[in-house]
């Protein structure tokens, strides 16, 4: 008994199976099961929160400001304008929540990541399957926040279906990197520190006003951050501006995915199996 607990053992702290048993959708489905007994108030209040900026900035501010000028030379509405960009940060914000104060407390209090890879499961199975659940409350926001988009009449061009994987792909480049930060957290004070990083990126990203408006040392501080990327393009898909720059974007959240499910497979493993 004691030679095949040694040979499992090996085999968990070697080779593939010691990471990836094939099987995250486990961890999505007790995601799943948990939040029957959730607070829905708390998961609508992420979904309005963009509603509302969009109905007192893009509806109010917007009867001041008239038409605005998109980096890609297009004029649109002020509310066509802001509204990808919220498109944007409701993806974000959803997958931030699942990825980062969720994963928090499953960590350092819950003790549920130790307890999952005590089983088959691997620090990628988890990885993965955290960020795919964070997934589904971004697609969740982001879907809802279209919906109402097309109501509006601030989708400009057919191209806007594409807007949906677009969020998808933003929200897995948030979720991956939210875990990998959070993994590395001990308590809750150093949890401000992301809402320290969201708050800038929100109101400097090109969210409200073009980032031609900032000096242009500031606008490469802007075009380095990920929710940039986001909101660009987001906006030429609405508006229906495409350009392979817009591939860039899509390459920037790549890497960013990549990263993140790197930094946190190995954070887990070092955690639970080393």
């Amino acid at each position: 008994m004691t030679a095949v607990a040694d040979v499992e053992d090996t085999t968990r702290r070697g080779g593939v199976r010691a990471l990836w048993a094939g099987n995250p959708w486990s961890v999505v489905e007790r995601g799943l099961v948990a939040a029957r007994s959730s607070s829905w108030i708390v998961v609508l209040s992420g979904f309005f929160e963009p509603v509302f900026y969009l109905a007192s900035m893009g509806i109010g501010l917007g009867a001041l400001v008239g038409d605005v000028q998109t980096s890609q030379g297009v004029e649109v509405s002020y509310a066509a304008f802001i509204a990808p960009a919220l498109l944007a940060v409701s993806a974000m914000n959803g997958a931030i929540y699942d990825s980062t104060w969720n994963v928090f407390f499953k960590l350092n209090y819950g003790k549920l990541y130790e307890g999952m890879l005590s089983t088959s499961l691997g620090p990628l199975d988890v990885a993965l399957g955290e960020i795919l659940y964070a997934l589904l409350r971004g697609l969740l926001y982001a879907t809802g926040f279209m919906a109402i988009m097309q109501l509006a009449g601030l989708t400009l061009s057919w191209t806007a279906i594409l807007a949906l994987p677009a969020v998808l792909l933003i929200a897995f480049g948030f979720a991956s990197l939210g875990m990998a930060v959070t993994s590395y957290m001990k308590t809750f004070q150093h949890m401000d520190w992301i809402n320290f990083a969201l708050l800038p990126m929100f109101l400097f990203s090109a969210t409200f006003y073009p980032i031609a408006v900032y000096p242009e040392w500031v606008q490469q501080i802007v075009m380095a951050l990920p929710l940039w990327h986001g909101v660009e393009l987001v906006r030429g898909l609405t508006t229906g501006v495409l350009s392979v720059g817009l591939l860039w974007h899509v390459l920037y959240y790549v890497v960013m995915i990549a990263i993140g499910l790197v930094f946190t497979t190995k954070r887990l493993r070092a955690l639970f199996l080393g």
